[in-house]
């Protein structure tokens, strides 16, 4: 089901827009108004859903399909090991990620990857302290409330 979805979800005061491709998440973006034409029909807004309203779900089995370059790449797959609930510093995720975290050069590609993450939600940034992420700072802010609810 290929496509771009949304629905808006009370919890966060703000629609979820996901886009779908080759059945792959490739977007995932939070607007404040949701287009009278978008689709809600989308069986990931029942997860996200129950996610939401505080259910424990990595969401680590939906398909991602990410086109950023190599060293982002490491940078977001990283992040999405990162289990709910729990939070790191940027220095781990770059660890994580195979890059050392006195490189300053390796710094600003990590911070870099997670600013422009394309999933955020299903890469989920919100877990990272100290680093910029793709969602806007009221859903990060909100998403790491429901986690650690």
């Amino acid at each position: 089901m290929d496509g771009v979805f949304a629905r808006e979800f009370e919890s966060l005061e703000r629609a979820v827009e996901i886009g779908i491709a080759s059945d792959s998440v490739i977007s995932v973006s939070f607007p404040a108004d949701l287009d009278d034409a978008a689709d809600g029909q989308h069986p990931l807004f029942d997860r996200i859903g129950a996610y939401l309203g505080g259910r424990s779900d990595h969401l680590d089995d939906v398909e991602v399909a990410l086109t950023v370059p190599t060293d982002h790449r490491q940078v977001l797959e990283a992040t999405r090991n990162i289990p709910h609930g729990k939070t790191v510093s940027l220095d781990r995720v770059i660890r994580m990620a195979g890059l050392d975290p006195d490189d300053d050069a390796a710094r600003e590609t990590a911070r870099t990857a997670l600013a422009g993450n394309p999933t955020p939600l299903f890469v989920p940034d919100h877990r990272v302290r100290d680093a910029p992420g793709g969602a806007p700072a009221g859903v990060a802010e909100r998403l790491r409330a429901i986690e650690s609810a």
